[in-house]
C-alpha cells in the first residue's frame, strides 16, 4: 500500500500571523497526523531557533518536536559548512542565524570574516551595512538566508531580508548567494530530512515567488493559501501555477488529495 502524500508547510502567513494561529491551522495539523502524513514546517525566516518555533507553536495549542522545523538558517548552516569547515563568518541577523552557525563550527567575527552573511533580523543599523560593505570589497563572500522582500505580521506586512541585503547589495555591486526558498537546495535538504520524493509531497504555502515557486523547481505538488501575502491577482502574474488554491490551510481536504 502507498504511503500517503507527505507535507512541507510554511509558517508565516500559513500557521499564524505573529502569535496569532490562523483559524484552521491546528485542525489542518490534526488531519495530517491522524492521516499517518509526514510532515515538516519550513520556513525563510532565519530570526527563529527550531526551539523558538517549538515554544511558539505549542503555545497556540500545535504540539510538535524541534525536528518537526527546518528554517533558512539552518539550511544556511549547512551550506557554508559544506563550503567551508571551520569558517568564519560577519553576521547580520538573529539568534536563530547565529546559534545555526555556531552549531555547524563557523566562528563570528568582525575581522576579515570568510563570509558575509544576511538574515531576517530587527537589529539593523547603518554602522552594520557599513562593516558589510566593507567586508565584502575586501573579499568576503555574500551570503543572504532567504530572498523574500516582505512578510507577514500581525501588523501587516513588514520588510524582510531581501530588503534588508538590498542597501548592501547596491554599495557593493555584489549579489548575494540566496540559500532559502525557492532556492532548490533548502527544498532538497527538507525533503531529505522527510525522507521523502519530491512527488510524493506537496508543498504548502503563501507566496508564490518562494514557496510555489520553489517546490515547483523541486518537482513537488503545490498548495498555495491566500491567507498570507500572495493573492487570486497575483497568480494571474506568474507563468506557473500552483497545483491547489485554498483560502488557508482549514480548508485543505487532505483526505481527498493524492
Amino acid at each position: 500500500m502507498a504511503s500517503p502524500p507527505s507535507y512541507i508547510i510554511d509558517m508565516d502567513g500559513v500557521i499564524y500571523h505573529g502569535h496569532r494561529l490562523i483559524p484552521g491551522a491546528l485542525e489542518f495539523v490534526n488531519r495530517l497526523r491522524d492521516g499517518g502524513h509526514k510532515f515538516l514546517f519550513l520556513t525563510n525566516n532565519s530570526q527563529w531557533t527550531p526551539r523558538d518555533l517549538q515554544h511558539r507553536l505549542n503555545g497556540m495549542g500545535i504540539i510538535v518536536d524541534e525536528s518537526a522545523f527546518h528554517t533558512a538558517a539552518l539550511a544556511t548552516a549547512d551550506f557554508l559548512h559544506s563550503q567551508s569547515p571551520g569558517g568564519t563568518a560577519y553576521v547580520i541577523g538573529g539568534a536563530g542565524l547565529t546559534k545555526a552557525l555556531y552549531d555547524v563550527g563557523f566562528t563570528l567575527t568582525e575581522q576579515n570574516p570568510d563570509y558575509v552573511v544576511v538574515g531576517d533580523t530587527r537589529s539593523y543599523d547603518y554602522e552594520k551595512i557599513e562593516r558589510a560593505v566593507r567586508f565584502i570589497l575586501g573579499g568576503a563572500r555574500f551570503i543572504a538566508t532567504n530572498l523574500d522582500l516582505t512578510g507577514p505580521s500581525e501588523l501587516g506586512i513588514q520588510p524582510a531580508c531581501g530588503a534588508l541585503v538590498a542597501p548592501i547589495e547596491l554599495s557593493t555591486g555584489r549579489k548575494p548567494y540566496f540559500i532559502g526558498k525557492p532556492n532548490p537546495l533548502m527544498m532538497r535538504t527538507a525533503l531529505r530530512k522527510l525522507g521523502v520524493h519530491s512527488s510524493e509531497s506537496f508543498m504548502v504555502g503563501d507566496r508564490m515567488d518562494t514557496d510555489i515557486l520553489g517546490g515547483t523547481e523541486a518537482g513537488m505538488r503545490t498548495i498555495l493559501v491566500l491567507s498570507g501575502v500572495s493573492t487570486q491577482e497575483t497568480i494571474e502574474t506568474f507563468p506557473f501555477r500552483p497545483t491547489y488554491v485554498y483560502e488557508d490551510v482549514g480548508q485543505i481536504p487532505v483526505a481527498t488529495l493524492s
